[in-house]
């Protein structure tokens, strides 16, 4: 009997070694709930909206995954000032240290036709670790490891890697320019999206498909994950950039997250649906602990030492 608890427990620990810990939940938000108040909005020079309680069906936007209804985030920047600029948001009061992952879902969303855009639409979506929460963050102003995308694929620069030291790599291969050119072939994944049926009803103007490299007119699943230090970006799954923020000599601004939304130049959209279209809309936020796999297998291990002593 005693042996056949001794082999229970070696096929036990076994198993456990080969399956990551459990990672505890240390934030999560999925504004099905008006949770405005525990929200901080930082803006820039520019005009800005940041709305925690928007019904993004209102553009005919599909439920997130998992999620049970459309409520969720929207940001947009820049409709009316005509200033480059933009805004950034982060729950208030919150601070994450060591090894953790920030996941959410992500929709980009711009004015027509979609492919080659319309009015304004070389905008651009991020989401941030490492920041105060209480410095606004955009392009050129920044206090964290920033992660951004542009809206309509229609820059030089369609994936981008921010810090205080404007440090950071991406995933695309060594070809700096071409790394963070939509158009690269390692972005091909992306493209081929057609605004939903409910949007182009409400919106004639929405006709067209998204070319490749374009992450909007779908809801992506977005991770960054921090571990040692490093924080990695990935959408759907695909690596996109790193930041080593251990090295960075001007350091970062803080310990929260944030989301945010800004314009890549001064002019602004003529399209009178520019602040209803051309938005980044975030839902199901969560931020869990990465454990190390060595707690698990130091418990196992203890485990199989008490079944031993008993013998």
């Amino acid at each position: 009997m005693k042996k056949h608890l001794t082999l229970a427990a070696s096929a036990m620990l076994a198993v456990l070694v080969c399956q990551p810990a459990f990672a505890g939940v240390l934030y999560s938000e999925d504004f099905d709930v008006d949770n405005t108040a525990n929200w901080t909005v930082n803006t820039g020079p520019t005009d800005g909206i940041a709305d925690f309680f928007y019904d993004y069906s209102a553009i005919g936007v599909p439920a997130a995954p998992g999620s049970a209804g459309t409520v969720g985030l929207k940001m947009t920047a820049n409709n009316t000032d005509g200033v480059f600029g933009g805004l950034s948001v982060s729950p208030t009061g919150e601070s994450f240290a060591g090894d953790y992952q920030l996941s959410f879902n992500m929709w980009q969303n711009y004015v027509g036709p979609i492919g080659p855009g319309g009015s304004g639409t070389t905008q651009v979506s991020y989401a941030a670790i490492g920041t105060s929460g209480s410095s606004v963050n955009y392009p050129g102003v920044i206090d964290s490891a920033l992660f951004a995308t542009t809206l309509d694929g229609g820059s030089a620069s369609d994936v981008r890697v921010y810090s205080p030291d404007a440090t950071g790599s991406y995933a695309a291969g060594a070809n700096y320019f071409a790394g963070k050119n939509g158009s690269d072939a390692y972005y091909n994944q992306f493209g081929s999206e057609a605004a939903p049926g409910d949007q182009l009803t409400l919106f004639p103007g929405q006709t067209g498909t998204t070319d490749s490299g374009e992450t909007s007119f779908a809801w992506r699943e977005v991770t960054i994950d921090v571990v040692g230090g490093v924080a990695t970006w990935t959408i759907d799954g695909l690596p996109m950039g790193t930041i080593d923020t251990n090295g960075l000599t001007l350091g970062l601004g803080g310990s929260n997250i944030l989301f945010g939304h800004s314009d890549t130049n001064s002019s602004t959209s003529s399209d009178p649906n520019n602040s209803l279209l051309n938005v980044t809309l975030i839902d199901n936020v969560l931020v869990t602990s990465i454990p190390e796999p060595s707690s698990l297998l130091l418990l196992s291990l203890s485990g199989v030492a008490l079944l031993r002593r008993r013998r």
